[in-house]
C-alpha cells in the first residue's frame, strides 16, 4: 500500500476515534469530511484564507475544518475574533505546537512559543522599547530612513521593490542592532532576509500538522541529507543554517560595537548594558539575542509587504493617489515635505494607511492561536488543544462592514465630519495577548514612508511603445504572508525637472 494511502487510513482512525469519544455540544458547522483525510483536499493550499472565507458564506462565522488529527477552527469574524481571543484570551493565549517550527530552526523566535514565564519574560523585553510613549523616540530616525527612501527611488525608480525591502530593513536594523544598512545589498540585511523569505514558504501550519499526526514521519530529519529524494530533510538543515546567522551575526556585531566603545542607543546595546554583571547563566543574553530575531522578522515584513501593496494601489487608483496628493499640498505646501507633525491635519493619508492595511493584510490568516481548555462559544464545542486561525482576510473583506470590499476606498475610514473613523483595522495585528507588540513603531515607518513618497512621486501604469497602459498584472504571493508580485509601473517626480540636489534641499527645509 502506497505512504499516501497508509497515512489517510491513519488519518481517517484518528479522526473517527477523537469523535466517538466526545460528548456533549457539538462542534461548529463545517465543510463535509471528506473520507479518510478529513478537510485536506477541501482547500486551496496557496491561498487557504480565501478558501476559508468562501466557506464562511455557507458555514458561519466560525468553521471546523480538521486536517488529519489537527483539529483547526478559523474564525471568519472580527466580532467572534474579539469575543474568544480578546476577551477570552486566558484561554486563547497558547501556540499550538509546530513541529516545523523547531526542525526549521525556528523555535527561538517568541512569537511561537507556549503561553507562559518564559513568553512573558520575552514578550516583556521587546515591550519597554516598542511600546506607545517608547515608540516615539524612534520618529527621527524613521522620518531619515524614509528620506533616504525616496531618494533612492529617485536614483533608480526601477528597484523600487529592493528599494521598499532596504528601508523596511534599514529601519529595524537601526532600532534593533544600532546598525547602519548600506544603501544596497547589505550583507546583514541579506542574511535575514535570505532566512526569512525561505521560512515563509516552508513553516505552514498544514505541514506541521502532518508530523504532528505522524510522529513517525521525523524519521525522516535523522536521515542523512545525502540519501537520494530526502528533499525535506536538506530543507531543514538549510533552515536551520539560514536562521543559525540571522539569530547570530547582526547580534555579534553589536556586541563587538559596545566593546570597542563605538555603541549607540539601540534595543540590544540598551538591553545588554542593563543585564551587566547580573546575567551569570547567559539566560537574559540569551533571550536578548532571541527577541532581537524576533523582532526584525516581524516588524520588517510586516513594513515591506504592506508598503508594495499600498505602490499596487497606487497605480490602481489614481483618484486616490491625486486626493491624498492634494491633502499633502493643502496642509504642506511645496518647499518642505511632510513630517510626523503634520499627521493630525492630515486625516485622509491615515485613512489610505488603514486602507492598505485592510485592502489585502499581509499575515492573511494571522498567526495561530491555541485553545488552553475546552470551551463553549454559541452553543458550540471549542476543543482543548485546537488550532485556531483568525481569518483576517475574510474580516477585511466581511461585506457587511466593508462595502465592495475588493476595491480600495480610503473614505471608508472618513466620517462625515472629515474625521478618522474609530476602525484601525487592529485585527491585522492579531489579537488578545498575542496583539503585535511593535505595532504602533510599524505604524509610523508606514505613516512616514507613505506620507513622502505621495509628496514626492506618481506612481502610474507604465506605456508600451505606443504610449497605451499596460495593465498590471496583479498576483499576490502564497505562503504565511502576502505581497504582490513585481509589476510594471512607471514613477515619475511630481516636479518635473527634480534632481537629488533638489531633492536635498526639500529634506533640509523639512528636519
Amino acid at each position: 500500500m502506497p505512504l499516501t494511502a497508509i497515512l489517510a487510513v491513519l488519518a481517517a482512525a484518528l479522526i473517527v476515534s477523537t469523535r466517538k469519544k466526545r460528548r456533549g455540544p457539538p462542534l461548529p458547522p463545517g465543510p463535509p469530511p471528506i473520507p479518510i483525510v478529513g478537510n485536506v483536499t477541501g482547500v486551496d493550499t496557496a491561498y487557504p484564507y480565501k478558501s476559508y472565507a468562501k466557506l464562511g458564506k455557507t458555514c458561519g462565522d466560525i468553521i471546523y475544518t480538521p486536517f488529519f488529527s489537527q483539529e483547526i477552527l478559523v474564525i471568519n469574524s472580527e466580532k467572534v475574533a474579539k469575543e474568544l481571543l480578546d476577551r477570552r484570551s486566558y484561554n486563547y493565549s497558547d501556540r499550538p505546537r509546530l513541529r516545523t517550527v523547531e526542525l526549521f530552526g525556528v523555535d527561538f523566535n517568541f512569537v511561537f512559543f507556549p503561553y507562559g514565564p518564559v513568553w512573558r519574560q520575552h514578550r516583556r523585553l521587546l515591550h519597554q522599547v516598542v511600546r506607545p510613549e517608547a515608540a516615539l523616540a524612534y520618529r527621527p530616525m524613521q522620518m531619515q530612513k524614509g528620506f533616504q527612501l525616496i531618494r533612492s527611488i529617485l536614483t533608480a525608480p526601477q528597484e523600487y521593490v529592493q528599494h521598499l525591502q532596504h528601508h523596511s530593513g534599514s529601519i529595524i536594523m537601526s532600532s534593533v542592532y544600532n546598525y547602519e544598512t548600506m544603501p544596497h545589498n547589505d550583507p546583514f540585511v541579506r542574511i535575514i532576509e535570505r532566512a526569512f523569505n525561505f521560512l515563509l514558504v516552508e513553516l505552514r501550519p498544514e505541514m506541521s500538522s502532518v508530523f504532528g499526526a505522524f510522529p513517525f514521519l521525523n524519521i525522516v530529519f535523522s536521515l542523512p541529507t545525502w540519501i537520494p529524494g530526502i528533499t525535506l530533510n536538506k530543507k531543514a538543515a538549510l533552515g536551520r543554517e539560514y536562521t543559525k546567522d540571522w539569530v547570530e551575526v547582526p547580534f555579534k556585531y553589536t556586541e563587538d560595537t559596545i566593546a570597542n566603545g563605538a555603541a549607540t542607543s539601540s534595543f540590544v546595546t540598551d538591553s545588554l548594558r542593563k543585564i551587566e554583571g547580573k546575567d551569570e547563566s547567559g539566560e537574559l543574553r540569551r533571550a536578548i539575542k532571541q527577541v532581537a530575531a524576533t523582532a526584525f522578522a516581524a516588524g520588517a515584513e510586516t513594513t515591506n509587504n504592506t508598503l508594495k501593496a499600498f505602490v499596487l494601489a497606487m497605480v490602481l487608483y489614481p483618484e486616490v493617489q491625486e486626493r491624498a496628493q492634494e491633502v499633502i499640498d493643502s496642509a504642506v505646501g511645496s518647499d518642505r515635505l511632510p513630517t510626523f507633525e503634520d499627521r493630525s491635519s492630515m486625516p485622509y493619508v491615515d485613512a489610505v494607511l488603514r486602507e492598505t492595511l485592510r485592502w489585502n493584510p499581509t499575515f492573511p490568516l494571522g498567526l495561530p492561536h491555541s485553545s488552553l481548555e475546552d470551551d463553549i462559544y454559541d452553543g458550540y464545542l471549542i476543543p482543548k488543544g485546537a488550532m485556531i486561525l483568525p481569518n483576517a482576510w475574510a474580516m477585511s473583506h466581511d461585506e457587511s462592514v466593508y462595502k465592495d470590499s475588493f476595491e480600495f476606498i480610503p473614505e471608508r475610514f472618513i466620517d462625515s465630519n472629515g474625521e478618522l473613523t474609530d476602525d484601525t483595522v487592529q485585527y491585522v495585528f492579531g489579537f488578545g495577548r498575542r496583539i503585535c507588540v511593535g505595532r504602533y513603531v510599524a505604524d509610523a515607518s508606514l505613516w512616514s514612508a507613505m506620507a513622502l513618497m505621495l509628496a514626492t512621486f506618481n506612481f502610474s501604469k507604465a506605456k508600451d511603445n505606443n504610449g497605451k497602459d499596460i495593465e498590471p498584472e496583479v498576483k499576490w504571493t502564497s505562503g504565511v504572508t502576502t505581497h504582490p508580485e513585481p509589476f510594471k509601473l512607471s514613477i515619475t517626480p511630481r516636479r518635473p525637472g527634480m534632481t537629488v540636489e533638489m531633492l536635498d534641499q526639500l529634506i533640509s527645509a523639512s528636519e
